[in-house]
């Protein structure tokens, strides 16, 4: 099978990162599955995509439901983990709920949803995990502490399967874009400045995702940091 005609699944496909990453693998020939709480949230009709109902904030239902996808759709060799949500503010401005929400949708379902497919991705010519982290993985700043930890989390995370993959042909790439113009900014206070150089787009990252799909056997692409030129906000 040609790298063009490999199965991706997609986590948070219904909108920004996550759907601009899967309309790109389609445009190219992918066939992609893409995940999403709602699956009503799908507009596209391409006969290389399949929408699937997944939610992450849902571990009791997500290891079955994962277990369904692989025994339906084992040709998947490809995941690219979008979903995810931001909450910003000081420590004591998080319920204790709010914290292990945030901790669960932006790293523990990533693990468990890695941890059920890394064994049959084990025995394939090639495989690909694909993490979108956040520039919050690289340095953690006031009133993300809890932000900022699930991205170090999925940091380390990815770092770490790396090293347990090196000897098979599963590669792991970290992807850590800094501001993206996308509805992820819609329920907070702040977003990117609006000029040009404020902003890195889905599409750009979904360029990224691309190009690590299509680099050769023999090379893997560690970690990725992709920043606008000038890192402004604006609060709303």
């Amino acid at each position: 099978m040609s790298d063009l005609m490999r199965t991706v699944l997609v986590t948070g496909a219904s909108s920004g990162i996550g759907r601009a990453v899967a309309k790109e693998l389609l445009r190219q020939g992918y066939f992609v599955f893409g995940t999403s709480r709602d699956c009503n949230q799908f507009e596209t009709s391409h006969s290389h995509f399949s929408p699937v109902e997944m939610d992450f904030s849902k571990l009791s239902l997500l290891a079955e439901q994962v277990k369904q996808l692989q025994t339906k759709q084992p040709s998947i060799s490809v995941i690219v983990f979008c979903a995810g949500y931001g909450r910003f503010g000081a420590l004591e401005q998080f319920s204790y709920q709010q914290i292990n929400s945030l901790m669960t949708v932006n790293f523990t379902a990533q693990a468990v949803l890695a941890r059920a497919f890394v064994p049959s991705f084990k025995k394939k010519g090639r495989a690909d995990l694909i993490f979108m982290g956040s520039e919050s993985a690289l340095q953690g700043r006031r009133q993300g502490a809890v932000y900022c930890a699930s991205k170090f989390a999925v940091r380390g995370f990815s770092q770490a399967l790396r090293e347990e993959c090196a000897k098979s042909q599963v590669k792991v790439t970290l992807i850590n874009p800094g501001m993206v113009k996308s509805e992820f900014f819609d329920q907070l206070d702040f977003e990117p400045g609006d000029d040009d150089n404020n902003y890195i787009l889905p599409e750009d990252l979904a360029a990224a995702v691309s190009y690590i799909l299509m680099t050769r056997p023999g090379i893997l692409v560690d970690e990725l940091v992709i920043n606008p030129v000038n890192k402004m906000i604006k609060f709303k």
